[in-house]
This record gives structure tokens, C-alpha cells and sequence, in this order.
């Protein structure tokens, strides 16, 4: 039976734990805030525990917590371990973790992992790569390999999202105007014919739940394009539609 640790039980992370405890995985779980874990998984109060009898570990803290998580589960991994960091986040970082743990995969799940848990396809690169594939391949997750090089499939996401986003704020930024001339109802209706009604839903709703998150994420994509020789006009508006989201979900 392939044991997985999971660390961060949160949204994303508890639906992942409870789908692979579904596939037949055996499933440690580490959280200092989460009030409660998925159904059948074994959570321990410490991340070490959870981390020592893993096959692979699934890193699904934030972005800020990344470093530290993988630095404390470092000491603890088994030798012939994969550690994979799921994240949204820059290369830079990814690579920075690939330095630091020997089987290091960095994945980047395309899609909303609350709704599609461990069917959310991914990507994944880095020595430990072709291991993570191995691993989450046969519980059901599907996996591309891009290359053996950390930060190849958080570029390959950022990339994506720069689209992505980029449609999400040209649908809030269009309704918004509809609303303020009284007509929103048949700009979704309008909408809705191009991209379909599902789409814009989660667009426009994961907008608003996730704009924190996701200013963070837009933040990654400037600078990676910014790297790349590409200035980010679509993704700079993106992030600034986010922060303007963030603010009122905040009030």
C-alpha cells in the first residue's frame, strides 16, 4: 500500500487526502490550524511523524510556507522518498526547493482542485518527478512529466494563468459594467454562449473566494514574464483586478 503524507489540510490539501484515502492509499496528514482531518487519514501533531513513513509527500501549504515546511521535512524523509511541492508559485522558489531535497518534484496542478481533488491533471518536473508520477499515477492523478529541472512546471502554470486570469478579469471587468447599466443579466447570458455557463461561474466566483491567493500567483506571473523579455500588460491587469477583489472580500 503506498503511504502519503500530506502536509497542509486545507481546501485544496483535505480534498486531496480524503480522495487518496478513497484510492487506497494509506494517508498521514500535518496542519497546525485545520479544525479537523479528511475522514481515515492519521494525523499527527508534529510534520516529522507524517513525513517518516511516507513513500511520497505532498507539500500543500502556501507559497509563503513552502521553505520552511520543506526544511523541517527534510531530516525526516526516507532516502528513496519523493517530496512534491504543489504550490503556485515562481520557478525561482521551486528551484530553491530542489536544492534543498534530494527527490524534489515540482508539480502544478491545472485546474480547481476542490471540485476535481485528485483527478486535477498535473505537471510535475524535477529529479523526483518521474517518482511522483509513479507514485499518484496508479491513485488516479493524472500526470505529465515535463522535464528533470525544478521550476519547468510552476514556468509552464504561470504561463497558463497569464490566459487564464486574464479571461476571468475580462468577464468581472465586463459584468461590472453590465450591472452599472442595468443589463448583467444579458451580458451572462452573452458570456456564457462563448465560454459556457459552468466556466464563467468559476471564473467569476473563484475570483472573488480566491483573489488573495491569486494575487499572489499573478504577482509570480509579471515576474516571471519580466524574466522572459515579455512585458506582463494582461497579467499586471489581472493582478490588479485580484487586489481590487481581495479588498472588498476583506470589508
Amino acid at each position: 500500500m503506498t503511504v502519503v503524507a500530506v502536509l497542509g489540510l486545507g481546501e485544496a490539501g483535505g480534498r486531496l487526502a480524503a480522495d487518496l484515502v478513497s484510492a487506497g492509499a494509506e494517508v498521514h496528514g500535518y496542519d497546525p490550524v485545520a479544525p479537523s482531518a479528511p475522514l481515515g487519514v492519521l494525523r499527527t501533531s508534529t510534520p516529522e511523524p507524517a513525513v517518516a513513513a511516507a513513500d511520497a509527500v505532498l507539500s500543500v501549504t502556501s507559497a509563503a510556507a513552502a521553505l520552511a515546511a520543506a526544511a523541517r521535512a527534510v531530516p525526516a524523509l526516507r532516502p528513496d522518498a519523493v517530496y512534491a511541492d504543489l504550490n503556485t508559485t515562481a520557478p525561482a522558489l521551486k528551484r530553491e526547493l530542489g536544492a534543498l531535497v534530494p527527490r524534489f518534484a515540482d508539480v502544478a496542478l491545472l485546474g480547481p482542485v476542490p471540485a476535481r481533488g485528485l483527478r486535477t491533471p498535473a505537471l510535475a518536473s524535477g529529479a523526483g518527478a518521474a517518482a511522483f508520477a509513479d507514485a499518484l499515477g496508479p491513485l488516479g492523478m493524472p500526470v505529465e512529466i515535463v522535464s528533470a529541472e525544478p521550476g519547468d512546471a510552476a514556468a509552464l502554470k504561470l504561463v497558463r494563468s497569464v490566459f487564464m486570469k486574464g479571461v476571468a478579469a475580462a468577464a468581472i471587468e465586463s459584468l461590472d459594467a453590465a450591472e452599472a447599466i442595468g443589463n448583467r443579466e444579458w451580458a451572462e447570458r452573452q458570456l456564457a454562449e462563448v465560454i459556457g455557463p459552468e466556466l464563467l461561474e468559476r471564473f467569476v466566483e473563484g475570483s472573488r473566494l480566491h483573489a488573495a491567493r491569486r494575487v499572489d500567483e499573478m504577482e509570480s506571473a509579471c515576474e516571471l514574464l519580466r524574466s522572459l523579455g515579455v512585458e506582463p500588460h494582461v497579467a499586471a491587469a489581472s493582478r490588479a483586478l485580484l487586489v481590487k477583489l481581495a479588498e472588498q472580500h476583506r470589508d
